[in-house]
C-alpha cells in the first residue's frame, strides 16, 4: 500500500477519536516544551557567565597565597605576596602584558550627607587594562607620580550614590576620615561574574591603601594579563618560576596559587553544563511518559479496531500494511506534539527572558534534536502495538466482539 494512502488512513483514524488524540499529543507537547525550555535556560546561563567573565579580562591571571590543610583545617601559606614580587614579575616575565596588585579595605565612602558602603581597592594603572575597565571622564592615576597620593577613580554606582546631581571630578570623598580627590570616573560595566556590581568600585594607588589605610606591606592578590589567548599556561609557569626563584623555594608544594580566567570560565561553564544536563534529563522524563501514553493509546486502538484489521486482511491487506498504518498513527501523534512543543518551548523561553530577566538561548541544535527524538519516540513506542496488530489472525479478528 502506498505511503500516502497509509497516511490518509492513519489521519482519518486519529480524527475519529479527537479527544484521545489530543491527550496523546499533549503528553508529547509538555515533554518537548520542557526540554526546549530547560536547554535554553542552561545554554543561556552558560553564555551569560562566559560573556561576563570574558568582559572582566579573558587573559587575566590571578596570583594569591596558597592554602593547605593541617589537621583538617584549611590554612593560608606563610608566604605572602610583597611589592618586590610585583616588581620581579613586571621586570622579568615575558608572557605578561600588564601587572597590578590588589589591596582592599572595607568602609564607608562619604560626601556631605551622602554615604555608600563600598570597598576601597588599591591597584596600579595596569589594572584597568587587565580587567577591561575604561576611563569615561578625567584621568587614571600614575604609578610613579601618584605613588602615595590621596586620589581615586570611581565607578558609576559610586557616582550615582555620592554625586547624584554634580560632576565628581575634582571633588573629595572621605574614606575612613581620609580625603581622596576624585580625578576620574569609569565607564559602566554592569553586573560581574557572580552578580556583583562592577560599577561599585573606588580605585586608588595601592601604596596609598598599604601605607595610609591598612598599614601593611603584604599584597593580597596580584593580577596580570597574559600577552594573548593561549599563553595563560606559559604565563602561569613563568610567574611561578619567578616567585620560587626569588624566595629560593625548594619544597614540593607551591607557595602560591595561580588561577587563569580561562580556567575559571571552563570550571563555571562545566558546572552550568552539568546543571543543564540534569534539568534536561528531568524534563526528558516527561517526554518518556508521553511516549508511554502513545503506546497505551495504540494498544487500546488495536483492541478496538480488531474487527477492522481482520476485514482489511480478508480483502488483501498484508501484515506490513497494517503495521505501517499503526506506525503512521504513532509517528503523526509524536511529530505533531513535537512541532507544537517546540513552538511552545520557544515561546516559554521568550516569556522567561523578557518577564523574569533570565538569560535564555534557544539553539537550533536543541530544536533539531527534539524533533528527531519525537520521530524516534513515535516509532519506538508505536512499533510493538503495530507489530501486534500485523500478526492478528484474520479469522479470529473477524470473530472478535
Amino acid at each position: 500500500m502506498a505511503p500516502l494512502t497509509l497516511a490518509k488512513i492513519a489521519l482519518r483514524a486519529l480524527l475519529r477519536n479527537r479527544m484521545r488524540t489530543f491527550l496523546s499529543v499533549l503528553g508529547i507537547v509538555i515533554g518537548v516544551a520542557a526540554v526546549i525550555t530547560m536547554v535554553a535556560m542552561g545554554e543561556g546561563s552558560r553564555i551569560s557567565i562566559k560573556e561576563q567573565m570574558t568582559a572582566m579580562g579573558s587573559n587575566a591571571v590571578i596570583i594569591m597565597p596558597n592554602r593547605d590543610r593541617r589537621g583538617g583545617v584549611q590554612m593560608e601559606s606563610s608566604e605572602m605576596l610583597e611589592e618586590a614580587d610585583l616588581i620581579a614579575i613586571r621586570e622579568q616575565a615575558t608572557y605578561i602584558d600588564g601587572v597590578s596588585p590588589m589591596v582592599t579595605v572595607g568602609g564607608q565612602a562619604i560626601v556631605g550627607n551622602n554615604n555608600s558602603p563600598t570597598t576601597l581597592s588599591g591597584v596600579s594603572a595596569d589594572y584597568l587594562k587587565i580587567r577591561n575597565y575604561e576611563i569615561e571622564d578625567g584621568v587614571m592615576f600614575d604609578d610613579e607620580a601618584d605613588r602615595m597620593a590621596k586620589v581615586c577613580v570611581i565607578g558609576q554606582s559610586v557616582v550615582k550614590n555620592l554625586f547624584p546631581d554634580e560632576d565628581p571630578i575634582g571633588k573629595t570623598i572621605r574614606y575612613k576620615s581620609i580625603p581622596l580627590k576624585v580625578i576620574g570616573t569609569l565607564k559602566s560595566k554592569g553586573s560581574g561574574d557572580f552578580g556583583q556590581d562592577n560599577d561599585d568600585v573606588i580605585f586608588t594607588p595601592y601604596q596609598t591603601v598599604m601605607r595610609r589605610f591598612s598599614a601593611t606591606t603584604n599584597i593580597r592578590q596580584i593580577y596580570a594579563n597574559s600577552i594573548g589567548e593561549g599563553y595563560a599556561d606559559k604565563a602561569t609557569e613563568e610567574i611561578m618560576g619567578i616567585l620560587k626563584e626569588r624566595r629560593g623555594w625548594t619544597r614540593p608544594t607551591d607557595p602560591f596559587r595561580i588561577f587563569t580566567q580561562e580556567e575559571m570560565i571552563q570550571t563555571i561553564t562545566s558546572t552550568s553544563d552539568l546543571i543543564s544536563l540534569v534539568l534536561t534529563i528531568i524534563a526528558g522524563i516527561s517526554l518518556f511518559v508521553g511516549g508511554i501514553g502513545i503506546m497505551n493509546i495504540m494498544y487500546v486502538s488495536v483492541t478496538e479496531r480488531t474487527k477492522e484489521i481482520g476485514l482489511r486482511m480478508a480483502i488483501g491487506a498484508r501484515g506490513r500494511d497494517i503495521m505501517f498504518q499503526f506506525l503512521f498513527e504513532s509517528v503523526i501523534i509524536s511529530l505533531l506534539g513535537g512541532i507544537i512543543g517546540i513552538a511552545l518551548g520557544i515561546a516559554a523561553s521568550e516569556v522567561v527572558k523578557n518577564f523574569f530577566n533570565m538569560p535564555m538561548s534557544v539553539s537550533i541544535t536543541s530544536v533539531v534534536v527534539s524533533f528527531a527524538v519525537c520521530f524516534v519516540t513515535g516509532v519506538f513506542f508505536g512499533w510493538y502495538p503495530a507489530r501486534k496488530a500485523s500478526r492478528l489472525d484474520p479469522i479470529e479478528a473477524l470473530r472478535f466482539e
